[in-house]
């Protein structure tokens, strides 16, 4: 069975389009962003605020191995967070999510209709208020079964009733026995 949480930060690994910056120049100048001046940067890297200067200004073009190192951690450390926040914000905003799945889909239907649940494979994309829901979900440290059900919702509406053109009966969407749950955004 898959874990909704697990294909989120799955997702959120695979998105990662924009590499940090490779130059020392780069990534000096990105951590003075963060931290907001050479002295911070150098307690964090371990070396003296003028070399922080001389690094930033490119009076030196390359620092000892070690020290690159602690660079090119802390940049990485901050770095990945921003790219995951600005694809999440834009998912949650104008993007919206697609999932695909192959699971058992169960239904509450009007009397005359099958109910049965049956394996289907789909793969939906879900608007921005899903997207934005399954984030909040999570972060509000939410259930697996919990954020099933955000999802079940989002196919009952976008895929079962098409967005309001057929299906309107249908009350509830169970997503049970999943056999594999991809997301993207």
């Amino acid at each position: 069975m898959t874990d909704i949480h697990d294909a989120i930060e799955r997702a959120d690994r695979e998105g990662f389009t924009k590499e940090p910056p490779k130059t020392l120049k780069g990534q000096i100048g990105f951590l003075l962003r963060q931290f907001g001046s050479a002295k911070a940067v150098a307690q964090e890297i371990g070396v003296t605020a003028d070399s922080v200067n001389r690094y930033r200004r490119g009076a030196r073009k390359h620092a000892r191995a070690d020290v690159a190192a602690k660079i090119d951690e802390a940049v990485r450390a901050r770095w990945q967070p921003l790219v995951r926040k600005r694809r999440q914000r834009q998912a949650a905003t104008t993007g919206g999510i697609t999932v695909e799945t192959r699971a058992r889909f169960g239904y509450t239907a009007p009397v005359g209709t099958t109910d049965d649940g049956r394996f289907r494979r789909l793969t939906v994309h879900l608007p921005p208020g899903y997207a934005q829901r399954l984030f909040d979900a999570r972060d509000a440290g939410a259930s697996d079964q919990e954020m099933r059900g955000i999802i079940a919702e989002g196919f009952k509406e976008i895929y079962f009733q098409d967005g309001g053109g057929r299906a309107m009966g249908l009350s509830d969407v169970a997503l049970n026995d999943i056999d594999y749950l991809d997301l993207d955004y």
